[in-house]
């Protein structure tokens, strides 16, 4: 007597349906493969274009869309502004307070402090319009048409300094300030001293009107 098993056949369909949810859970598993790589690329590429971003190009970011930045300047006070110009060394800021406009040296910055949308804002890969002559300049540049135009200016120093005078030149790296009184003219009879201040020392400088 034969008590061998012999299993129902089993139908073509049947085999055609299991094989099915296998190539189907392959195919998941080649795709979420694919996602998780070009998740790592694009994540590697988007490293890669944040670490060759400077900071004058997302200042100028900020600027453009006008964004509130509170400046930490090495004096240690804090100022609220807005970007009014990005140069090559320096930058324009206005107040809230104040139309007044304040020249402040990037070396003079210690941070910036903006809202969380401002900041990745300015990390965003967009196309920035190329630099205009302005933004070219240096800060010895600016100085140096300053004193030509006979500007008085409030400058304040590192050491808490507060200096009133006009400019006398600019060098590469430093100025000479002739010293007198706010809203006096640069006579000889009106200067009290004379100043030569490096370019490291200042923390920023406020242009007045030309006085004759």
């Amino acid at each position: 007597m034969d008590n061998s098993y012999t299993p129902p056949p089993v139908s073509s369909t049947l085999k055609r349906v299991h094989w099915d949810h296998i190539f189907e859970d392959l195919e998941g598993q080649l795709a979420a493969e694919w996602e998780a790589e070009r998740a790592v690329l694009d994540g590697e590429s988007e490293r890669l274009r944040i670490s060759r971003l400077d900071l004058r190009t997302r200042l100028r970011k900020l600027q453009v869309r006008e964004r509130a930045v509170i400046l930490r300047l090495s004096d240690g006070a804090r100022r609220s502004v807005r970007l009014r110009a990005v140069g090559a060394d320096w930058l324009a800021t206005q107040s809230a307070e104040s139309a007044a406009t304040l020249i402040v040296p990037l070396a003079a910055v210690t941070s910036m402090e903006t809202d969380h949308g401002s900041l990745l804002e300015a990390l965003e890969d967009s196309t920035m319009p190329p630099d205009t002559l302005r933004e070219r300049m240096t800060l010895g540049f600016v100085l140096r048409d300053l004193g030509r135009r006979r500007i008085s200016l409030r400058i304040a120093l590192r050491d808490g300094e507060i200096l009133h005078g006009t400019i006398d030149r600019a060098g590469v790296d430093h100025l000479d300030l002739a010293v007198h009184d706010a809203g006096e003219a640069r006579r000889a009879a009106a200067v009290r001293a004379f100043r030569m201040v490096p370019f490291d020392a200042l923390v920023w400088l406020q242009p007045g009107s030309a006085v004759m």
